[in-house]
């Protein structure tokens, strides 16, 4: 049997999408909870340029970033298919999962910076919000009728933004101004509860990282 261990971090969205891959797939693995602060010799082993995780590694042979691995895991297990078979379907889903994955560092600076920075973050957060209320207007998936590969690239929106949002008090997404994304957010979150990873322990996680807005200023 294939050996597959996955060095990552419990509370990222980028080890998460790993996991739901392989989930999606039927594939058993050994998951490896990394210390950022002190990294393991096979993390700087497996990843010696960036560093960084997640890392899956298959068979002795590491591969490296997130979207990069999820391409790696539907070609190399038998299972559903995470990529669209039509290869015009998987230009668009590589499209929206390269867009989403670009834009994420905007949503992250709207939480964790302040002042000048932040506020810059948080209109860049805005347009891509509204981008994609615009996309989910008559849709429920990023590409055809099936779940996949842009949907998975889209669990920072759909998940980590709402637990971000309430860790801070900084709120980006409401249903006033963005309905189809908040209604395409709530569907995402009921349909695939169960390969998300526990909500009280992100809360507890980024609540050590994100200083609350104060409501009384």
């Amino acid at each position: 049997m294939a050996e597959v261990k996955l060095l990552g971090l419990s509370y990222s969205p980028f080890s998460h999408r790993v996991e739901w891959a392989l989930k999606i797939k039927g594939v058993k693995y050994e998951f490896i909870e990394e210390d950022l602060q002190n990294k393991s010799s096979l993390l700087l082993q497996s990843n010696p340029i960036h560093k960084k995780i997640p890392v899956l590694i298959h068979n002795g042979k590491p591969i490296c970033e997130s979207m990069v691995i999820l391409e790696y895991i539907d070609e190399a297990f038998e299972g559903p298919s995470i990529l669209p078979k039509d290869p015009y379907d998987r230009a668009l889903a590589r499209f929206w999962a390269k867009y989403v994955d670009d834009k994420g560092s905007a949503v992250w600076k709207s939480f964790f910076f302040k002042g000048e920075e932040q506020e810059k973050a948080k209109e860049e957060a805005y347009e891509m919000l509204k981008i994609l209320d615009n996309e989910f207007k008559d849709k429920k998936y990023f590409v055809g009728d099936k779940f996949g590969f842009a949907d998975i690239a889209a669990n920072g929106a759909a998940l980590y933004l709402g637990i971000l949002e309430e860790v801070s008090g900084v709120v980006l997404a409401t249903s006033e101004k963005f309905p189809n994304f908040c209604a395409w957010r709530d569907e995402y979150c009921i349909q695939n509860k169960e390969y998300f990873p526990s909500r009280d322990e992100l809360l507890i996680r980024y609540r050590a990282y994100i200083q609350p807005v104060d409501a009384s200023k």
